[in-house]
């Protein structure tokens, strides 16, 4: 028994001064490792990366879907406000010209329904708007493309702050049509549809003093005035719209 144990202390003796594992090889089993997180790392980044970069592209495309949205609107609107600007021409004459005024008094009444509306124009911004409310314009690494997309949106609050002063304009311009239209003979322009008609029966107008005429007549050239600026300006966007899809179907190579 004395010998079994002996062998036996002899043996775990033995194993436990087996030689180690030299320093070297714990080395490179800790780099191996750290390559791996290291590639796992990079391989996620450029995941990342990928995903952003299509993101960023969806949005460009989707943009520019909208700026071509927007030139279509612009043509329709310049193509209104350039018909408004005839017939606020034709109305000026008619308010100047009593002769003129006597010899057509359907035209007068229509021109004064028809020439003195407007529409405010509303751009379709909805890229844009999702791009700033969500945080995504981050997306857009470019500086120079992030300056010309700001710089696009930037020039519509000057083209409603145009028509708010045609409003303005237009609010005083009634304040003396009340006193010259024959409320009758302007109803009697418009159809059941609410279609206004380019002749009526009999129309009168209620006072047509000559003075009176020439003050209304100032609003009228007023009104006229802002509708050539807003015209101006929505061309000028118009532009802008162009060059800006021409850049960024260029710079993201789309097409």
């Amino acid at each position: 028994m004395a010998v079994l144990n002996e062998q036996l202390f002899m043996e775990v003796h033995h194993h436990s001064h087996t030689v180690g594992k030299k320093w070297t090889h714990y080395f490179w089993e800790f780099l191996m490792l750290f390559l791996a997180v290291l590639a796992g790392f990079f391989a996620e980044n450029l995941r990342e990366h990928y995903i952003e970069v299509k993101r960023e592209k969806q949005y460009i495309q989707s943009l520019i879907a909208d700026l071509k949205d927007d030139i279509r609107l612009l043509n329709e609107g310049m193509e209104f406000q350039s018909s408004k600007i005839k017939m606020m021409d034709s109305l000026i004459k008619f308010f100047n010209y009593p002769e003129i005024l006597k010899k057509d008094l359907n035209k007068f009444y229509y021109l004064a329904r028809i020439g003195t509306r407007t529409r405010p124009f509303a751009n379709n911004s909805r890229t844009y708007d999702q791009l700033k409310s969500s945080g995504n314009f981050r997306l857009i690494t470019d500086l120079e493309v992030s300056n010309r997309i700001m710089s696009y949106y930037e020039g519509f609050p000057y083209l409603h702050q145009m028509e708010d002063i045609y409003y303005q304009e237009l609010d005083d311009y009634k304040m003396y049509a009340v006193r010259i239209f024959d409320p009758l003979s302007l109803i009697a322009f418009e159809n059941n549809d609410g279609i206004v008609n380019r002749h009526a029966e009999y129309p009168v107008v209620v006072n047509n003093d000559p003075t009176l005429m020439k003050q209304i007549s100032v609003y009228a050239i007023y009104m006229k005035g802002s509708r050539r600026l807003i015209l101006e300006i929505e061309n000028d966007i118009k532009r802008k719209s162009e060059e800006l899809i021409k850049y960024l179907e260029q710079r993201y190579h789309l097409k």
